[in-house]
């Protein structure tokens, strides 16, 4: 089973992603991992490209695929068998995101192993580059993209599932053996 978990920054994607990875006993591959290096420098399109080709080549029996990256979508998507988008109400997905951006911020957890990358109150919830701002801002266009591509005819060879609560994502989870 080859699954790509995605939705707006704050919906939940990653405790899904895990989740089901853990429920099917195939790998968990976190694409923000992949991307980010210390100082929050990123990794260029073509480095970041062949680390998700890699990543996945890697597990060939199955895995669980965390993140949108859409300049992605042509590699991720070629093999894949479901998307799971985690597509809770706009006021659940902003609060989610500034608790969880509250949380890493007090504690000054580190978000990939070796990176330093810790988010701040500073960063959090007044800058430009603020993770707060970034849910706001990809909600609408997050939703409007990944019901086109629902419709896309060059998708048909993937299942969508399309979680709009909790208790939809719990027995979804349940539902599977």
């Amino acid at each position: 089973m080859k699954i790509n978990v995605v939705g707006t920054s704050g919906s939940g994607k990653s405790t899904v992603a895990r989740q089901l990875a853990q429920k099917l006993t195939v790998p968990y591959i976190e694409m923000d991992k992949l991307y980010w290096r210390p100082n929050w420098q990123n990794a260029s399109d073509d480095e970041f490209l062949h680390l998700v080709k890699q990543a996945l080549v890697s597990a060939p029996a199955g895995w669980v695929l965390d993140g949108n990256y859409t300049r992605t979508k042509a590699v991720k998507w070629r093999d894949v068998d479901w998307v799971v988008w985690v597509d809770y109400g706009f006021c659940r997905t902003l609060w989610q995101a500034v608790r969880r951006a509250s949380v890493r911020a007090w504690y000054k957890t580190e978000l990939w192993s070796d990176t330093g990358n810790c988010e701040s109150f500073r960063c959090s919830f007044f800058s430009r580059e603020s993770i707060i701002l970034w849910t706001i801002k990809t909600y609408r266009k997050n939703r409007i993209k990944y019901l086109a591509d629902q419709q896309d005819p060059a998708n048909r060879h993937i299942r969508f599932i399309q979680l709009r609560s909790p208790a939809e994502t719990a027995a979804f989870l349940a539902s599977l053996c």
